[in-house]
């Protein structure tokens, strides 16, 4: 697969999602570092730049996930991440991911808009048929965002991961395109 020949115009009235680069590590890094991000992850070691060096190299430029970055069109600055991840052309699905790095841009449907057009952009310009999440049970509201956007309960999984001395519960959700 590798990078498609050109993006659309991934945009609403509120946000841009523009393709993450190289030069956006800095802000990964720090956003995944932040403890009100790095605590809603299922992955939750410390992000270094090695790190994201290699998930560029062996992922994004493999073709194996895509990521952008979330920008708000009234500040023209980026607030967060959006990805497909494990990207199967087999089976014609992904995994799909999302944070929001910046404080002051929690709660504003950032995440919903950006949900809402990394779906569009799956199903449309990847020719994807599902799109899967995993979130910890406990993270509502991130729920109520991806319900929003379109995708639907279909696991709920007891004790799935061990976190800060303790068991906790996840959720997979899913949307699936239909008509294809």
């Amino acid at each position: 697969m590798g990078q498609e020949k050109e993006d659309p115009v991934l945009e609403d009235e509120g946000i841009l999602l523009k393709r993450m680069d190289e030069d956006d590590t800095e802000n990964i890094i720090r956003w995944r570092n932040t403890e009100f991000v790095r605590r809603n992850f299922i992955y939750q070691k410390p992000f270094t730049k090695k790190g994201h060096e290699n998930w560029i190299r062996e992922m994004i430029r493999t073709g194996k996930a895509v990521q952008f970055m979330i920008v708000r069109k009234d500040l023209g600055e980026p607030v967060g991440s959006v990805y497909l991840r494990d990207i199967d052309r087999t089976h014609n699905k992904a995994e799909y991911g999302i944070f929001i790095g910046e404080k002051d841009a929690l709660g504003r449907g950032y995440g919903t808009r950006a949900a809402k057009l990394m779906i569009r952009y799956g199903f449309e310009t990847l020719g994807l048929h599902k799109l899967m999440l995993r979130v910890l049970a406990e993270n509502i509201p991130a729920i109520k965002s991806y319900e929003k956007a379109g995708f639907v309960r279909e696991a709920y999984l007891k004790d799935e991961v061990f976190l800060d001395g303790q068991y906790k519960d996840v959720v997979y959700m899913a949307v699936i395109k239909f008509g294809s």
